[in-house]
């Protein structure tokens, strides 16, 4: 008897649909407390940050709605057009549409919009590779050969990253890369060999480099050492989560957005969490975050075709990745190089994408082999 598959909106994973509405709502609302003094210090607005978010944040839901009703079968005509922009996006990082802040030139700037082609490149990543794997080579028959178009390009993105410089989302590029091979049959060998060559070549790159870079790994080791200086943000961070204790200052409350903690709003919200609404707080968002990511896998599994399959993995490593490497920078555990925590932090284009990402993932649970 053939399978009937689901197709229709509300038949996806609502789960998906909870969890996502959850943190969009509770990132609205923390993005207001945090920015409160910065809006009102920088623009005289205390509720200027917000609005900026909210914007943001209405261009993600469309994007995800957009995402969740076309089949992700329209994807696979899409993959090498996506690659190429994104490539083409940072090389323009080294034009004078690029824009430097604060030692690193992350951002292009469009006159209309600004577009950060590290958080674009993520997306197409996942885009091609699980169109290249699922169609046109098959990693599980283990030849070298066919790894070496993800692995090349996989390293190339990881580079024009690096270069910026941006570490951390260079790191997530790479892990992205990489895990969506995985998922394809890469050779977990494979990986271990790979990742510590990497490892050790980016290390001797950096210590040979010296400079700004060197500067930012070496901060986190000791953020108290030089707390005025290159440890500043993260030294202020940790208080943040020291003040906030088990159950936190409450709502609103936290001391260290009040100018004291640079940009609070954005990479670095998740201290003002902790310091508003404590451990407790910081755990049951964790924990959404963890539902959301076994959601999206519990779609992956049961997706009707491998490329489905490799879609629905690659935006839920996508998520995992970065929440884990935000909360390790927020808690020097990892250089401080600017990687926002999904759906919570101040919004632009990694909002717009990770809300088309979870809407990609929503489309292939509504075409499950099994009602989720």
């Amino acid at each position: 008897m053939k399978k009937k598959f689901v197709s229709k909106f509300h038949e996806g994973d609502f789960g998906m649909i909870i969890t996502t509405i959850i943190l969009s709502l509770f990132g609205l609302i923390m993005v207001f407390s945090a920015s409160y003094y910065t809006g009102l210090s920088k623009y005289g607005d205390p509720v200027y940050f917000l609005k900026d978010d909210l914007k943001w944040m209405i261009l993600g839901w469309i994007a995800f709605l957009v995402c969740s009703f076309i089949d992700y079968h329209f994807l696979k005509w899409l993959a090498i057009p996506a690659i190429f922009i994104g490539f083409v996006l940072l090389g323009l990082i080294w034009t004078p549409l690029g824009i430097t802040i604060n030692n690193a030139t992350r951002w292009l700037d469009f006159k209309l919009f600004t577009v950060m082609p590290g958080e674009v490149i993520k997306t197409c990543i996942i885009l091609f590779f699980a169109w290249l794997y699922s169609t046109k080579m098959d990693l599980k028959d283990k030849k070298f050969v066919n790894a070496l178009p993800g692995l090349g390009i996989t390293g190339l993105a990881f580079i024009l990253v690096f270069k910026q410089p941006n570490f951390s989302t260079a790191g997530i590029v790479a892990l992205i890369g990489i895990g969506v091979m995985f998922l394809a049959g890469l050779s977990i060998s494979w990986i271990v060999f790979g990742g510590a060559a990497a490892v050790a070549g980016v290390g001797a790159l950096v210590f040979m480099k010296g400079g700004y870079m060197l500067e930012r790994i070496t901060g986190f080791w000791d953020p108290f050492a030089d707390s005025l200086g290159k440890g500043y943000q993260v030294a202020q961070g940790l208080l943040a989560f020291g003040s906030g204790g088990v159950t936190g200052l409450g709502l609103g409350k936290s001391v260290q957005k009040a100018l004291y903690l640079p940009e609070p709003m954005n990479d670095f919200i998740l201290p003002i969490i902790g310091e508003e609404l404590g451990f407790i707080g910081v755990t049951a968002l964790i924990a959404v975050f963890i539902v959301l990511v076994w959601r999206i896998f519990t779609v992956s599994i049961h997706a009707k075709d491998k490329f489905g399959m490799l879609l629905a993995g690659g935006v839920a490593m996508h998520l995992a990745f970065q929440v884990i490497i935000n909360i390790a920078v927020v808690t020097a555990s990892f250089p401080p190089t600017g990687v926002v925590l999904p759906l919570i932090s101040l919004g632009g284009t990694a909002t717009i994408l990770m809300m088309a990402e979870l809407g990609i993932a929503y489309n292939v649970s509504k075409q499950t082999r099994v009602t989720l």
